[in-house]
């Protein structure tokens, strides 16, 4: 990693965010449907991201709570969870709601082996005031090298989108692992795309994806693998 890095928000998660980009926005039009891998190297969830452009989502309205995170994003549940692996407390418009999240089957020893072969960036279109309590849960032994929230997005066309070109990173090199093809529609040939998951305690998807990432951690550019695979 060079020292004209520009993700923001490294080291310690609750420093406040330094956006120093100012690339020319690039808009590159894909097929949002895009086709699953669904084999033995199917794919799962991950992390990048850049800064805000100049258009902002439209002015929420104060009189309505609405819980984080947005419908696309795996995320916790506002209604109670038996067997929630974590209670987070989120303040809403003055009032605390406690979220229940339940951890995807598989994901610990994922995180772990993604920390020993990438540098590893949260990215979700969550709000940082429930997102990053469930990081500091979910992360115990400190994969993400940083975290970038709602604020780090594009809103484009309705959707909060992930502008790669903005991470200060050789786009070759890079990947992104998205349950939401809005999420990479700028960048849909970096995409390892992966079903959303909620409560199937059987999925295996994460431990399914480990040969495939290894894989790639060794490959100097990236979308030779990805194209072939999107081709199947």
């Amino acid at each position: 990693m060079d020292n004209t890095s520009i993700i923001t928000q490294v080291a310690n998660p609750k420093e406040e965010e330094i956006i120093s980009s100012s690339r020319q926005e690039k808009v590159s039009q894909s097929n949002s449907s895009l086709k699953k891998h669904r084999s033995r190297s199917i794919f799962s969830p991950f992390f990048c991201c850049f800064r805000n452009y100049n258009v902002e989502p439209p002015a929420p309205n104060n009189k309505t709570c609405t819980l984080p995170p947005p419908a696309e994003e795996n995320g916790g549940s506002p209604k109670p969870i038996s067997n929630a692996d974590f209670i987070v407390p989120v303040e809403i418009d003055g009032t605390v709601h406690q979220v229940y999240v339940l951890k995807r089957p598989h994901v610990d020893e994922f995180l772990q082996k993604m920390g020993e072969l990438f540098e590893c960036v949260l990215f979700t279109a969550s709000l940082a005031k429930y997102a990053d309590p469930v990081a500091d849960l979910l992360d115990q032994w400190g994969v993400f090298r940083a975290r970038l929230f709602r604020e780090s997005c594009v809103f484009h066309r309705g959707n909060y989108v992930k502008d790669l070109s903005r991470l200060g990173r050789q786009l070759s090199k890079v990947i992104i692992v998205d349950n939401s093809p809005a999420s990479y529609i700028f960048h849909p040939e970096n995409a390892v795309p992966v079903r959303s998951w909620f409560d199937d305690m059987m999925d295996t998807e994460l431990l399914d994806l480990l040969p495939l990432f290894e894989g790639l951690s060794r490959e100097e550019d990236v979308y030779s693998v990805l194209q072939s695979l999107r081709a199947r």
